[in-house]
């Protein structure tokens, strides 16, 4: 989408804003951090000025690949290593019922069943609550749910986490299953999370609950999320810029706190839709800054994080279709490592099982598009050719046999490839229909691995206890 001479314009576009205009940082101790390290701090406000070296000193040190682990060790998720990751939604508030379609509160329920789904799916990689229940105390809620995760999917997971008292029990949580503080360092099973708040803001609660997962060894994701026109400029160079910019503040902060702590670059722009003034997801706009922001990241050396595979559209129709598939096609052939939240219906509108499906299902395509073509002389069959003659076929040869499943994706029950008067006799079923009942049949057939009585015990134990704290 970009080539070298414009990934250099953008970085020196970055390193003039972070060294001029600065990013405002509002947690005192990483102000000193940052200033013992050379950087220069406006006298009337925290605004911190960062010269080039600083900026790519932190690049230098932070940790480049990692390793997620789920409740199974064997169950991972690797960045850094050309994986095609796929995470559900950490968590929607509001809740598109998977049968009637009408949109309500998320329940706990709504959870469990997300969990279980996207522990059942084979192309979720990481696995998110995908609602947020209501009617329960904000920190309970962030406990919880991650106890639901550990208990509920044997892969790995990404939950929300909002303040450092959250922190700490769901960092409990993950060492208690994981066996101990220093087998969680070894094997991280969780990774802390800060967006900066655009334009060039850096919260204080956000920056404490990164220092709590850093110490706590776990890799961290930045993710800056402006979006044009509104958060930052109209031009997709300059919001490029601008995200990227914070990108590197947010390394040189992550490095300074724990030097080679590995860093997941989350290049996720949106556009400001000028007619409605929301935020949209599935623009073309979409698709081009999330590749250039994996080159930008891969520039750098980093895994990246994209936000594609999304929608404007409020149901599984045309819109969606295009939007979804031409976004996360484009991110997956461009090498990102993580793409989410699978299961949003909608710009955030909420979350859907059958979205998530409807997810699980496009990953598998779009896999199959990154595998590309094997060309070596078993593939080419120029032998397989002169067997078979002009006239010929090539049906009953065992090379077809052979090499069938391997060079063809063979699609699922949710999709259609009958012809058309089978598909009239069977009903007429849109996709979206199918995708329904495999909700029904997966939820209905798959239970993940139970977790051992005496760790469900434990957990149970720092869920009561962050039930009595934030009561």
């Amino acid at each position: 989408m970009i080539n070298d001479t414009q990934i250099q314009s953008i970085h020196e576009a970055s390193v003039t804003i972070l060294r001029d205009t600065g990013v405002l940082v509002q947690h005192p101790e990483v102000v000193r951090m940052l200033v013992d390290a050379g950087a220069r701090v406006e006298s009337a406000h925290p605004i911190v000025h960062l010269p080039e070296s600083l900026i790519m000193d932190g690049v230098a040190r932070a940790g480049k690949k990692y390793i997620l682990h789920g409740r199974d060790m064997g169950r991972t998720a690797r960045f850094g290593a050309g994986e095609l990751l796929l995470m559900s939604s950490p968590g929607q508030h509001a809740w598109f019922d998977p049968q009637t379609e009408h949109m309500r509160s998320a329940t706990l329920d709504d959870a469990r069943q997300a969990i279980q789904l996207g522990d059942a799916l084979q192309n979720i990689s990481i696995v998110g609550a995908m609602a947020q229940p209501g009617k329960m105390n904000d920190r309970f809620r962030e406990v919880l749910l991650a106890a639901e995760l550990i208990k509920g999917t044997i892969k790995p997971t990404r939950s929300w986490v909002s303040t450092v008292e959250t922190a700490r029990l769901v960092l409990e949580l993950f060492r208690t299953v994981a066996g101990g503080e220093a087998a969680l360092r070894a094997r991280p099973m969780t990774e802390g999370f800060l967006t900066p708040i655009s334009p060039l803001q850096f919260p204080e609660d956000g920056l404490t609950v990164l220092r709590e997962f850093i110490q706590a060894g776990q890799p961290v994701c930045i993710a800056s999320m402006p979006m044009a026109s509104g958060t930052a400029p109209i031009t997709l160079a300059g919001t490029l810029a601008l995200a990227n910019a914070e990108l590197l503040a947010g390394v040189v902060i992550t490095q300074l706190l724990r030097a080679g702590t590995p860093v997941l670059y989350g290049g996720i722009p949106h556009i400001l839709d000028p007619r409605t003034s929301l935020c949209s997801f599935g623009a073309p706009e979409q698709a081009i800054m999330a590749v250039a922001m994996t080159q930008l990241g891969h520039h750098y050396g980093f895994p990246v994080y994209i936000n594609v595979g999304l929608t404007d559209s409020k149901t599984l129709d045309i819109q969606a279709g295009i939007e979804k598939g031409a976004t996360l096609a484009l991110g997956a052939m461009a090498g990102a490592d993580l793409f989410g939240h699978a299961g949003i219906r909608g710009a955030d509108h909420g979350a859907s099982l059958v979205w998530l499906c409807a997810d699980n299902e496009l990953m598998a395509y779009v896999k199959r598009i990154r595998r590309g073509v094997e060309i070596n002389p078993e593939t080419l069959a120029t032998d397989i050719i002169r067997n078979v003659q002009p006239g010929g076929n090539f049906l009953a040869e065992e090379h077809t046999v052979k090499h069938l499943r391997q060079e063809l994706w063979l699609s699922g029950a949710s999709w259609n490839r009958q012809a058309f008067g089978v598909w009239e006799s069977e009903g007429r079923m849109a996709m979206a229909d199918r995708l329904k009942s495999e909700v029904k049949r997966l939820l209905k057939s798959h239970q993940p691995p139970p977790i051992a009585p005496d760790l469900t015990h434990a957990l149970d134990e720092i869920v009561s206890h962050a039930k009595d704290a934030f009561a």
